[in-house]
């Protein structure tokens, strides 16, 4: 939670303080060096969120269907290894596609299609033919992002076998509370970065694309810190009793 905590900080700084200047001062200019630097950050951090959600899948399945191992598979060496391997991996892909892109020429036209500085904007304007980046992101990102998919999926797969198992109502309950937060931010995660990265580039994508990454740079980050805090039991003892003393006093109002 720590990293994941961390990385949406981190990943909304990324793109919004920037956006925000353009909306608010009309400050839209970026140097080129600024714009490769968050074509990185943007990258590196959100490849880094696919696989710490991965290794969050994998401790909800040991959580669930091995509690009495938890402490031995999932000790303080084995999370310190899976949160250093996630941002490894990230920092590895988010380097491949950065290099090749500020490897391009570029054209005299300088005006980006979007709000932030994302791979598809920039092969738009590049002077050169774009095919090999364009597969690149496709297969490379699509790989990546098709291969940890799975992974939580056949997490939650066997997840759902041990579900079927146990008999208590108040276990299942239990056991799907603990796994519903971290399911909602994934299909938000991975909805909109497949929408994103696997359409070609047209005209009509990029203008989707925008959307989308409102979503994934915004609001995912936004909404995550939310989404987990509901789990904590203080903080809905926190809301019951807010809610309770508004009902009360409406009563007596």
């Amino acid at each position: 939670m720590a990293n994941l905590s961390f990385l949406d900080f981190f990943y909304a700084t990324t793109t919004v303080p920037k956006m925000l200047s353009g909306l608010i001062m009309e400050d839209k200019k970026i140097s080129f060096q600024g714009c490769i630097a968050q074509l990185y950050m943007f990258h590196f951090m959100g490849c880094t969120e696919a696989m710490l959600l991965t290794s969050m899948s994998y401790d909800r399945y040991v959580a669930i269907c091995n509690p009495l191992r938890y402490q031995i598979l999932m000790a303080r060496a084995v999370c310190l290894q899976l949160a250093f391997t996630s941002w490894l991996i990230g920092s590895l892909y988010s380097l491949s596609h950065t290099v090749l892109t500020s490897r391009l020429p570029f054209c005299k036209m300088n005006k980006i299609t979007h709000f932030i500085c994302d791979i598809k904007p920039l092969l738009k304007l590049a002077c050169t033919d774009t095919h090999l980046n364009e597969s690149l992101v496709n297969i490379v990102t699509g790989s990546l992002g098709f291969i940890t998919f799975v992974m939580i999926i056949i997490s939650y797969t066997f997840i759902g076998i041990h579900l079927q198992n146990i008999r208590s109502e108040q276990g299942r309950s239990k056991a799907f509370s603990t796994c519903t937060s971290h399911l909602t931010v994934v299909l938000l995660f991975f909805g909109t970065a497949f929408c994103t990265y696997l359409s070609p580039v047209t005209k009509d994508s990029l203008e989707q694309d925008r959307i989308t990454a409102v979503l994934f740079t915004v609001i995912t980050p936004a909404l995550n810190p939310i989404i987990y805090a509901l789990r904590n039991k203080e903080v809905k003892k926190a809301f019951r009793r807010r809610y309770f003393i508004k009902w009360i006093k409406s009563i007596c109002d």
